[in-house]
């Protein structure tokens, strides 16, 4: 139904078919829940765009609504507590009546502020009716320290009483806050430990009453509402807390997640990374690439030198995507070519999309942020290539280093030159197949597949890399040296089992 066609006056509303839908006993919590059964029913999509949440969170908040509980979603940066909560909203009905300039969104049958209760004395059916959409029915609060109980819940307004003329103890000069702004609504408090004690406290009667006090007035809001909350878990003892009596009324706790596979990773930051962008450049990610920007953030979480209680956010990925891309974009433009494909040496220029999303421990400190986040990214291509070239014979190439080879590689080459430096290694691109290519790919292609090789052989230690990206030999000591289990080795023969030398010959 086109919004023309709604009714905008009481009498037209009782008389039409959504009078049903505003039943006294049909509230909000009511609302969205019979919304879920349908869709569940429908088997719809619930949370569209929230990938790896599918047998672990979403069901876990489908157990919240169909319980009509106020939920927190718990978690680090960076797990989609607020996009899930922005998304309840398709849990609401196309279109809500309200009483047509209220301040709280009244019930058109059951107001409970005292303009509407003068209204319809005055007006009686022919009091107008305003509609809302869904996404006008979301409000959303970041907690800080400085929120006040004014706020949020409400307080007397001097100025509105001066300018009406009306004594302050009257109930039309009150000022209504957040909450019960959010009448009728979802209301969601990001950050809920940073909200101050006696402001969670204000809380307590909309969670467990349904209505608020403001100033002392003895009026009684029997507000609609579904709170939603959001904390980071180590928040609770760090820069505050949530208070017992308040976490008490909150009926589920939710634990989020990182995504728990490689693949799940790859699907949100490819649905979240800004790809679609207007250039003259063609860009193609391969397949590898994005393995390894993905993995980049997996060996993060388990890195000692990175602070567990903060987290690697899943914007790591997405931002170091997109400078990946950008580099690459860059460097076609500067060298005139029509297409754009991301190397390893790409991901290294877009360390500044890295280390600020890092938060260390003390060791990492000392290393430097940007040290700890090369080491990094090195294991991560070593990771990535174990997984396409594990059991390849590689031996070939590697012999190329060993016999005197060096190849020094530029971020700013174009693929053309790269490709005829890196065609002098023997059989380097006949490998370049195991990653998924064909032999009518492009040059840009063919070097980033060849470059991604050598840097794979480089992080499992068979050949060695400066720090002006030339690749070279590993070192081998010198032959009147020994490695240092083999001189103990060596050590324990001369000495024998009994401590005492044993004569070798």
């Amino acid at each position: 139904m086109q919004q023309h066609d709604l009714p905008t006056t009481l009498g037209a509303l009782r008389a039409s078919r959504f009078a049903e839908r505003l039943a006294p006993e049909r509230d909000l919590k009511e609302e969205i829940r019979s919304n879920l059964i349908c869709k569940l029913e429908r088997n719809e999509t619930l949370f569209p765009g929230v990938t790896g949440y599918e047998d672990t969170v979403i069901p876990q908040i489908v157990n919240a609504i169909l319980s009509r509980h106020n939920f927190i979603l718990l978690g680090l940066r960076g797990q989609a507590k607020t996009k899930i909560a922005r998304l309840l909203t398709r849990l609401l009905d196309p279109a809500m009546p309200y009483i047509a300039g209220c301040e709280i969104r009244d019930h058109p049958f059951s107001p409970i502020c005292k303009r509407c209760r003068d209204l319809f004395d005055e007006l009686g059916d022919e009091s107008p009716i305003a509609w809302l959409r869904p996404e006008e029915r979301y409000v959303e609060k970041l907690a800080t320290p400085d929120v006040t109980i004014a706020d949020m819940i409400g307080d007397i307004d001097p100025i509105k009483a001066a300018r009406t003329g009306r004594d302050i103890s009257n109930e039309l000069t009150i000022h209504y806050g957040l909450v019960p702004r959010a009448n009728r609504s979802i209301f969601a408090i990001n950050e809920l430990p940073d909200l101050a004690g006696k402001v969670q406290v204000g809380l307590f009667n909309v969670m467990q009453e349904g209505d608020v006090q403001i100033k002392g007035y003895p009026i009684r809001l029997p507000l609609d509402v579904l709170l939603v909350f959001t904390a980071n878990p180590e928040d609770y003892t760090a820069r505050g807390k949530i208070i017992t009596p308040l976490k008490d009324r909150i009926g589920s706790e939710i634990r989020t997640h990182y995504p728990q596979t490689v693949q799940h990773g790859m699907a949100i930051t490819e649905q979240e990374a800004w790809f679609s962008r207007r250039s003259p450049i063609a860009v193609q990610v391969p397949p590898f690439m994005r393995e390894v920007v993905e993995q980049v953030a997996f060996l993060a979480r388990e890195d000692k030198r990175v602070d567990k209680r903060s987290g690697v956010s899943q914007r790591l990925p997405i931002s170091a995507m997109e400078n990946l891309v950008s580099n690459a974009e860059r460097r076609a433009l500067l060298t005139k070519e029509n297409e754009a494909v991301p190397r390893i040496l790409d991901l290294y220029a877009a360390l500044p999309s890295i280390t600020g999303k890092l938060e260390l421990e003390y060791e990492g400190e000392l290393k430097g942020g940007e040290t700890v986040a090369r080491e990094i990214i090195r294991s991560a291509v070593g990771k990535v290539f174990s997984s396409y070239l594990d059991g390849v014979n590689l031996r070939q190439v590697v012999q190329w280093f060993e016999l005197g080879g060096t190849l020094r590689l530029d971020e700013r080459m174009p693929a053309s030159e790269m490709v005829r430096q890196l065609e002098g290694i023997q059989n380097l691109f006949e490998f370049t197949g195991k990653l998924g290519l064909g032999e009518s790919e492009s040059d840009a292609m063919r070097a980033s597949a060849a470059e991604f090789i050598l840097e794979g052989l480089y992080a499992h230690k068979r050949i060695s890399r400066n720090e002006e990206q030339a690749f070279t030999a590993t070192e081998r000591p010198a032959r009147n040296e020994r490695p240092e289990e083999e001189f103990r080795r060596g050590f324990e023969q001369r000495r024998g089992p009994g401590g005492g030398r044993r004569n070798l010959n």
